[in-house]
């Protein structure tokens, strides 16, 4: 067999192959003897056809079939003979029978090769700190996740929970979706379209009013998009948040006991949100050296890896629709609601990040630091009600460690990187940091 390659692209190899007649022929005619022994012609006994007649009749096909084996066979020997690092299945094109070869063409797509480059890198890193009113603030929020509603005669103001009536109509029209009888809503939530919580606001129990309101021009009921309704509200209760007493039953919700009071409460919120904190920043710096990384190395991707990529996040985000609304709303789902267009810009991102940081693993040499690895364990077991237990969960269960292992050596990556960039530093609030990290996890 003879086989040449060149270059079409970055990402592309063609190769030439040609392929000896004779190893055609030879796998030609042990087939047909094979078929000759089953073969099955009217006025002839099985077993019992002669060799012309079963050439006649299965030929053709046969022929076919060792043409279609050889070359598939023989385009990974030809991959591999030219040491190409193929990404994604060979393409075969303009296959001719000569008269002493089978030649064909093929085309690959390869990993592609690169050179990482660091120049002119910059990274901004940011830097917060748990204060006394972020605490006092989680505790606020711990409270409000328990909290009750009292009856008040007074007017609906935000955080108020109201119970209402109310119906829409456009132009004198009543539409679908567009009524409902004692809807309970809590102002400031942002549940209802802009402007109808706002319109709520200042109304006490009993009263009745109209307000206009206009769809956002992105509204999923494209009837209604960008269309100004007017809903006829009618107020019935209004209610005022209470708050529970951090008492010894509040505590004991937390594992504190009286005793230890709200001290150690605070000692306790503290600590998580430090943790919090400490990964809020690690995620951080992570991704923003991860973004210049990108923006600096502008380099080709094979296609294949890229619809990788796309299948891997179209499967992802169904298994989370699953999880969000059961296996029957799943069923419900048509997959075709997710084309490939809706993932191609993140999809090809992600795998140039990916090739970038194997180039920088290989280069460095990096290897998964075991202190590291031990410290980020005994770290997150700290969390738990017997850490001990955790940490030999983990260090004892290999799958289970090798996954923290990726997850330190891509740090491990990234102080790499941040040694070679230049790197300045924000001081954000705990707050901003959260809001950050929750739209950098929206964003996928």
């Amino acid at each position: 067999m003879q086989v040449t390659s060149e270059a079409v692209s970055g990402t592309t190899r063609r190769l030439n192959v040609s392929v000896p007649t004779s190893r055609i022929n030879e796998q030609f005619e042990a087939r047909l003897k094979r078929t000759a022994k089953t073969a099955k012609i009217n006025g002839f006994r099985p077993g019992k056809v002669p060799a012309n007649v079963v050439r006649r009749e299965y030929g053709a096909g046969i022929y076919q079939e060792v043409v279609n084996d050889v070359i598939r066979d023989t385009v990974f020997e030809a991959i591999q003979q030219e040491k190409i690092n193929a990404v994604g299945m060979p393409n075969i094109e303009k296959v001719e029978n000569k008269e002493d070869a089978l030649v064909y063409e093929a085309t690959v797509e390869v990993y592609p090769e690169v050179e990482v480059k660091f120049d002119g890198l910059q990274v901004e890193r940011q830097t917060t700190e748990v204060k006394d009113k972020d605490v006092d603030q989680m505790i606020k929020n711990l409270q409000k996740q328990r909290q009750t509603f009292v009856t008040t005669k007074g007017m609906a103001k935000k955080d108020m929970q109201v119970t209402f009536d109310f119906e829409g109509s456009i132009d004198g029209e009543k539409f679908e979706g567009g009524a409902a009888q004692d809807y309970k809503l809590t102002l400031g939530e942002g549940r209802m379209i802009p402007g109808f919580e706002d319109g709520i606001v200042g109304m006490k129990a009993g009263e009745e009013k109209v307000i206009d309101v206009t769809f956002p021009e992105d509204y999923q009921a494209e009837n209604l998009a960008g269309k100004t309704a007017q809903f006829k509200i009618n107020v019935k209760q209004v209610e005022k948040a209470k708050l529970p007493e951090i008492d010894a039953e509040f505590l004991g919700l937390f594992g504190v006991s009286e005793e230890e009071g709200v001290e150690k409460l605070k000692a306790d919120v503290r600590k998580n949100m430090e943790r919090e904190v400490k990964n809020g920043l690690r995620n951080q710096v992570k991704g923003a050296t991860f973004d210049a990384l990108v923006d600096a190395n502008e380099i080709d991707v094979p296609a294949a890896m890229v619809s990788q990529e796309i299948e891997r996040q179209r499967d992802q985000m169904i298994q989370q629709f699953t999880k969000q609304f059961g296996e029957q709303g799943a069923k419900a789902f048509d997959s075709s609601m997710l084309p490939d267009d809706l993932f191609k810009e993140q999809a090809t991102r992600s795998v140039k990040l990916g090739v970038l940081v194997s180039k920088v693993l290989a280069d460095a040499k990096l290897e998964a630091d075991q202190d590291r690895v031990n410290a980020y364990i005994e770290d997150m077991a700290s969390s738990y009600e017997d850490p001990k237990e955790v940490i030999e969960y983990f260090s004892n269960d290999q799958q289970q460690r090798q996954q923290i292992e990726a997850v330190i050596l891509e740090d491990q990556v990234v102080d790499h990187i941040l040694a070679a960039a230049k790197v300045t530093e924000k001081a954000v609030s705990y707050e901003e940091l959260l809001q950050e990290q929750q739209a950098r996890q929206q964003q996928g």
